[in-house]
């Protein structure tokens, strides 16, 4: 019988959560949440929901720039990750398996490590990083392969992280500054410039962000869809805007459909034509706003000519997308065609997008809680009273 583990991918800007067995994880927002209408109160996870005027909220995170340093907030999320109100963790008797972020800083590993065992005293403990987590549930389902390059694209960066017999090739890892979070606030930004003052409703437009973008694979020509009237403009929408007195969330409309609600003169309507593709592609092009570095398609190239001439050709045929941006409509396609103008014709190109990028890292930790070997990952209670953080270090291979 397999015991139990308490799975935690700890993400900057979500948290997946289960146990061992759990069909999917539970996504709990990771920071803490204040509204303008609900000054008194704070926010936790999924208590969002209670919340009843979400416009103007303001965000307090423990994670920046990828890297967990506001302590007090973080706790405060995990103390409720916890508890029974959202997956209670039976401590003294689970392993915990825990993220962290790649090169992760050995004072933030020592005070995770501290407070898992000594705050909540856990069992025992594996802290590791998401892409270790993906790369055992890619070479689970495909175990003829022995290479893979994951490229990991979230809140706060992306990177390229190629894996060589299921260990990470640390020379071949690249990161670009563009995640989740730059996207949203340049869609503020374009959005207050060109139409409506958005620049405090991070909330609001992350979700128009998710609802309305995609990936171009055809960037010329999309500009020129974009640029004739509807209803040859096959891209533009309407987005209305939630006031939370009738709508409660924005939702997409065409302007068919906008048409023949004329008389909702109360409603705020966003209309979005080529912000819809043009925001995404800065993760192609991060030199659109003044970001100096490779796209994405270009550093899987300069990722994999730095990894060992007989691993390339593994390398390429086994591209592996997770992480929140990987959901944007056409992603998959796009990557796929770059990559495959910009590879020599002597390799394969596959590029896998799983059905769920955002908790594939967490189904992988749900595996390996499962795998016979497991308990020689971990670091017990023991281990730590005797050893300390020192007893910890067979995490950082």
């Amino acid at each position: 019988m397999v015991t139990k583990s308490y799975i935690l991918d700890n993400g900057a800007y979500s948290a997946k959560v289960g146990i061992t067995g759990d069909e999917t994880p539970k996504i709990i927002p990771n920071y803490i949440m204040k509204a303008k209408s609900e000054r008194r109160r704070t926010f936790i996870g999924d208590q969002l929901s209670e919340c009843r005027d979400k416009s103007g909220l303001y965000f307090m995170l423990g994670y920046q720039k990828g890297y967990l340093l506001n302590w007090d907030i973080q706790k405060t999320v995990w103390d409720y990750i916890f508890s029974k109100d959202c997956c209670k963790a039976n401590f003294y008797e689970m392993p915990l398996i825990v993220t962290e972020p790649y090169f992760n800083f050995s004072s933030i590993q020592e005070g995770m490590t501290e407070m898992f065992f000594e705050e909540y005293e856990f069992r025992s403990l594996l802290r590791t990083n998401a892409g270790n987590l993906s790369c055992y549930h890619y070479h689970h389902d495909n175990p003829s392969a022995q290479c893979c390059l994951l490229v990991e694209t979230g809140y706060s960066f992306t990177h390229i992280v190629p894996y060589i017999l299921q260990k990470k090739y640390k020379p071949g890892i690249l990161r670009i500054n563009i995640g989740g979070k730059i996207l949203t606030n340049h869609l503020k930004e374009v959005i207050s410039y060109r139409q409506l003052h958005v620049m405090e409703e991070t909330y609001v437009m992350n979700q128009c962000k998710e609802d309305l973008c995609f990936v171009s694979t055809d960037f010329k020509q999309d500009h020129k869809i974009a640029k004739l009237k509807w209803p040859k403009n096959t891209i533009v929408r309407d987005y209305v805007l939630p006031d939370y007195t009738t709508v409660n969330r924005g939702y997409i409309r065409t302007l068919d459909e906008s048409s023949c609600n004329s008389t909702d003169k109360d409603q705020q309507i966003l209309r979005m034509n080529n912000e819809r593709f043009t925001i995404p592609e800065v993760l192609f092009n991060p030199n659109d706003i003044g970001i100096p570095q490779m796209g994405i398609s270009e550093a899987i190239i300069h990722s994999i000519n730095l990894c060992p001439e007989e691993t390339r050709p593994h390398l390429f045929e086994n591209i592996i997308v997770t992480g929140g941006n990987g959901c944007f409509p056409g992603f998959e396609e796009r990557l796929r065609n770059d990559v495959r103008a910009l590879t020599p014709d002597i390799y394969d190109v596959s590029v896998t997008v799983p059905k769920n990028p955002v908790t594939y890292a967490w189904q992988g930790g749900n595996l390996i809680s499962k795998d016979r070997d497991f308990y020689s990952l971990t670091v017990t209670k023991e281990e730590y009273d005797e050893e300390g953080f020192s007893a910890c270090h067979r995490f950082d291979v």
